[in-house]
């Protein structure tokens, strides 16, 4: 079996890479799978330092998390603004969280 075939990219990330029409990929789906890989890893690695965060400045959660957000946006992340904006909904989810909204 293929390794690619081995990954199940979420329907939520592949929202991401999907033309408006719904009907199509904008990137080929290696590239799709490679990217989620990464995000997915972002954000548990990021579970840690968000739970350390919120107990160590008493901070609510969701401000936690927009903070984690804006350094995801700013220049030289890793990932696109659209990417950065799954990985802190991603990362709500794996702490239990509710997901910031989308001010």
């Amino acid at each position: 079996m293929d390794d690619y075939n081995q990954i199940e990219v979420p329907p939520s990330f592949l929202a991401l890479f999907t033309s408006p029409s719904g009907h199509r990929l904008t990137e080929p789906m290696s590239e799709v799978r490679r990217r989620y890989e990464l995000c997915e890893d972002l954000a548990q690695m990021l579970t840690d330092q968000a739970s350390t965060a919120a107990f160590k400045t008493g901070d609510p959660e969701r401000d936690v998390l927009r903070k984690m957000q804006a350094a995801l946006t700013a220049e030289g992340s890793p990932v696109a603004p659209a990417e950065a904006g799954w990985v802190v909904t991603r990362l709500a989810e794996l702490l239990g969280w509710e997901a910031p909204s989308a001010d």
